[in-house]
C-alpha cells in the first residue's frame, strides 16, 4: 500500500470515531491495514485537516498525546471532555 493511500485510510478511520469515544494509534494503524505503523498514524494525524477529529486518537494505554499539536495536551483534554469522553489518565 502506498503512503498516500495509507494516509487517506487513516483519515477515513479517524473521521468515523464516534463522539464520546477514542481510538489508539495502534488500533487506527491496524484498521488502516498496517498494524505496525502506529507511529506513522501519529505523524499523519499530526498534520490532519480540520474535519479529522485527531484529538480522539490516544496512546494505547489510553493516555492523552503529550505532543498534541493543535493546542497541547490541555486542548486535547478539553475537546475530548466536550465530546463526552471521561478522562482517567493524562
Amino acid at each position: 500500500m502506498n503512503n498516500l493511500k495509507f494516509k487517506e485510510r487513516v483519515f477515513g478511520i479517524v473521521r468515523q470515531i464516534p463522539a464520546g469515544k477514542t481510538m489508539s494509534y495502534s488500533e487506527a494503524a491496524k484498521l488502516a491495514g498496517n498494524p505496525k505503523a502506529y507511529r506513522a498514524v501519529g505523524n499523519i494525524i499530526h498534520d490532519s485537516p480540520s474535519d479529522v477529529p485527531c484529538h480522539q486518537v490516544v496512546s494505547k494505554p489510553g493516555k492523552l498525546a503529550v505532543n498534541f499539536d493543535k493546542g497541547g495536551i490541555e486542548k486535547q483534554r478539553e475537546l475530548l471532555e466536550k465530546g463526552g469522553v471521561v478522562i482517567k489518565k493524562i
